[in-house]
């Protein structure tokens, strides 16, 4: 809000995680990112609880997956704390904490197969 102090990233409160999850698949999926994937990996995880894995069909929508998120949730004042990788290399992860996002191209996906090295995990939600 106009007038009111920005809040630094440690003050900022996160919805929980899995609501934040089912949030961010919503926003993927409504943009039309393919294969949507929310797995719970805190059983087998100690730096995250869940991790959203997405593909889009190529760098200008991955870009825009991207920035979907970015502009939802910064409204929400829940952004990414960290961000790495570019549309352009086929894979953009995204920290929101304990959920992280990964954005992939399909060559990439298969590539990292990360549903694969993350079987242990436990599907929450997958909107192929």
């Amino acid at each position: 809000m106009i007038g009111e102090p920005i809040e630094t990233t440690e003050e900022r409160s996160l919805l929980a995680d899995p609501e934040l999850g089912k949030k961010i698949v919503d926003v993927l999926v409504e943009r039309q990112a393919e294969d949507v994937l929310l797995l719970d990996i805190s059983k087998v995880c100690d730096f995250a609880d869940y991790f959203v894995i997405a593909s889009g069909q190529n760098v200008r929508h991955l870009q825009t997956l991207k920035s979907t998120l970015d502009s939802d949730f910064a409204r929400a004042e829940t952004g990414a704390f960290h961000e790495e990788g570019t549309p352009d290399s086929g894979w953009i992860l995204m920290d929101y904490g304990d959920v992280i996002v990964h954005l992939f191209s399909e060559a990439q996906r298969d590539y990292y197969n990360l549903e694969n090295l993350w079987r242990s995990g436990t599907q929450v939600v997958r909107v192929q």
